[in-house]
């Protein structure tokens, strides 16, 4: 039997952090973050990152564990997150995870294996050939290699295709053989998922907004302005994240420092409805309806309850 993982995931601004710590009060648990730009230093406000009261004397990982410069993917994710949760195990403790990031959830918990960094140098050939031939050569050419990666490519997906090739290349498994593969590996672990919302969806739009005026009024534009400072380019990965990539035409004088936070909190709506529809798709997540004042006490109460039915504590 796997080891048991409790999960607490949902959309942005509905208490996650809060619930996750107090569930390891209980349960002599730490707390692995599973925020997908929470893995940045330097970006504590925008990303939501617990403070240390916050934390409330238990121990979190997977925070500021990245250079703000630098790309992050889930591969490196699961590896180091893997990590995590493996020494907690080891320690005695239980392994809370907490966040909102999807595809970094359910990649850690099933143990995805991702494709391999290919060790040949056919990338730099294979682009090369895209500017000779042209990228509609190399899709075509996909199309004889991995008919399944090549449905499921743009013919315009440069970074996509010349992976898919160069795995090929380099390791002689296409994409889709690795893909299938890895599906058919046992979950790593047994997930105990708790899923937080708010009963009436204006009540989560509603805290979203008035977290993003938190996020404003705590410094969110001064910490985007040290981010550029410190030499972090526009185009990085975590300059993409909300909050950040919306202020950067208010701070060139592209509009209104108010538009820039109006557009923060329409993206942050629009985020939740995203994490909603990704969070439906598990079957054996418990669901956790918020009202317009969570009464915090029954949710910790409540969660703790359906846990230990699920044999944990």
């Amino acid at each position: 039997m796997p080891p048991k993982v409790i999960v607490v995931c949902g959309p942005t601004a509905t208490g996650k952090t809060k619930l996750g710590v107090a569930l390891a009060q209980r349960l002599q648990g730490e707390v692995v973050s599973a925020d997908s730009m929470q893995v940045y230093r330097g970006m504590a406000i925008g990303t939501a990152q617990p403070t240390a009261q916050e934390m409330g004397g238990i121990p979190h990982h997977m925070l500021a564990v990245a250079d703000p410069g630098e790309p992050y993917s889930v591969g490196r994710y699961v590896a180091e997150a893997g990590r995590c949760l493996e020494d907690i195990l080891r320690r005695g403790k239980q392994p809370i995870l907490v966040g909102g990031t999807g595809l970094y959830i359910d990649s850690l918990l099933s143990g995805r294996d991702f494709s391999p960094k290919p060790a040949g140098n056919s990338r730099a050939r294979l682009q090369g050939r895209a500017a000779q031939e042209g990228l509609q050569a190399l899709w075509r050419e996909l199309q004889g290699i991995d008919p399944a990666a090549a449905a499921r490519i743009h013919p315009n997906d440069e970074k996509r295709i010349l992976r898919a090739l160069e795995v090929w290349y380099d390791t002689g498994e296409t994409i889709s053989q690795h893909d299938q593969r890895t599906r058919e590996v046992p979950p790593r672990y047994q997930a105990i998922t708790l899923i937080l919302n708010y009963r009436e969806r204006q009540d989560l739009y509603d805290r979203i907004d008035q977290r993003v005026d938190e996020m404003m009024a705590r410094g969110l534009l001064a910490e985007t302005q040290a981010l550029l400072a410190a030499g972090v380019p526009r185009q990085a990965t975590a300059m993409q994240a909300i909050g950040y990539k919306e202020l950067l035409p208010a701070l060139d004088g592209q509009c209104s420092l108010a538009e820039a936070v109006a557009l923060v909190k329409q993206r942050s709506r629009q985020y939740a409805k995203r994490q909603l529809s990704w969070f439906r798709r598990n079957p054996e997540g418990k669901w956790f309806s918020l009202e317009k004042i969570p009464n915090f006490s029954a949710l910790v109460q409540n969660s703790t309850t359906f846990i230990r039915e699920k044999g944990v504590g």
